[in-house]
């Protein structure tokens, strides 16, 4: 698949700190790409070296398979972490000038804003002080500034920070409906079930190296292995003592059932209905999460 992101043995130390070490990922055109990791990994740092706000020790950043400089960089709209509004300006006026560092005329940054004000709805704000806005309206306020100029690239570091449950849901749906049109999104959050639902892509970093990379539909499939999800009336002990099953887990009100690596499903599910009564058997796909805690856990295990 066409990149638009292409990293390349990415590092950056501080004296005795490895930030990020030797990561390498690509970041497919009009996709949703999670960059995750536990805080500390080392995310902001190498979001911050794709916009070229520091600089890395080795390794190359390449944008559409070129080098980032400053004239391609105004390609990308980068929301970080860390906000950075002017407070005792006006929310109209902010945005106005927020477009125009970006390229745009003023005229057509005004009528940009507006229209974005108009649909977050926050048009009755537009000549209120942005420190009069909520934390909520806040954010939105910045998500506008970033992609008022259109971006072909949306690096948002923690987007959903501050925001409650409608609009958490409005700025995805947008987000996904901008992937519609072709807006490649670099998403890095800690809101796992939001990249669970909408990114195609992952990269997770653990003690500032990549230890997981790829289709997220691919890695589901990995790490659900040979584990089916069980309904039935037969006792965990009698499961276990089933051929080929490994191990038992409950799982709310179903039982996990591990098989071998040679363990049939078909053979499991025979066995299940000659002994009991079965209400479902269906293959385990972990969510987000789960794989999450699985792999900085076996991370840790091996450093150890």
């Amino acid at each position: 698949m066409d990149a638009i992101l292409d990293i390349q043995h990415l590092s950056k130390r501080y004296g005795d700190h490895v930030a990020v070490d030797d990561l390498s990922f690509s970041v497919p055109r009009g996709s949703v790409f999670g960059l995750l990791g536990p805080n500390g990994a080392g995310k902001t740092t190498t979001i911050r070296m794709v916009m070229r706000i520091i600089a890395s020790d080795s390794g190359t950043v390449l944008l559409d398979g070129e080098p980032v400089d400053d004239d391609r960089r105004r390609i990308i709209g980068y929301l970080p972490e860390e906000r950075g509004l002017y407070k005792k300006m006006k929310v109209l006026e902010h945005l106005v000038f927020l477009g125009t560092i970006r390229g745009l005329r003023p005229g057509e940054a005004k009528k940009r804003a507006s229209a974005w004000l108009d649909r977050f709805d926050l048009n009755e704000w537009a000549t209120h002080k942005v420190e009069d806005l909520s934390k909520g309206m806040q954010q939105k306020l910045q998500f506008i500034g970033t992609i008022l100029h259109r971006p072909q690239l949306l690096i948002l570091d923690e987007p959903f920070s501050g925001l409650d449950p409608i609009n958490t849901r409005q700025l995805k749906d947008l987000m996904l409906e901008m992937r519609d049109e072709g807006v490649t999104i670099v998403l890095s959050t800690h809101v796992l079930p939001q990249v669970d639902e909408m990114c195609s892509e992952i990269c997770l970093i653990n003690r500032a190296r990549p230890i997981l990379a790829g289709s997220l539909e691919k890695i589901r499939a990995d790490f659900g292995g040979n584990t089916w999800r069980v309904r039935s009336n037969l006792e965990d002990a009698d499961l276990r003592a089933l051929p080929g099953v490994v191990s038992v887990h409950p799982l709310r009100d179903e039982l996990l059932v591990e098989l071998d690596d040679g363990g049939e499903p078909q053979e499991l599910l025979r066995a299940l209905v000659d002994r009991s009564q079965v209400e479902s058997f269906t293959r385990f796909i972990p969510d987000l999460e789960n794989i999450f805690i699985r792999a900085v856990e076996e991370d840790r295990d091996h450093v150890e």
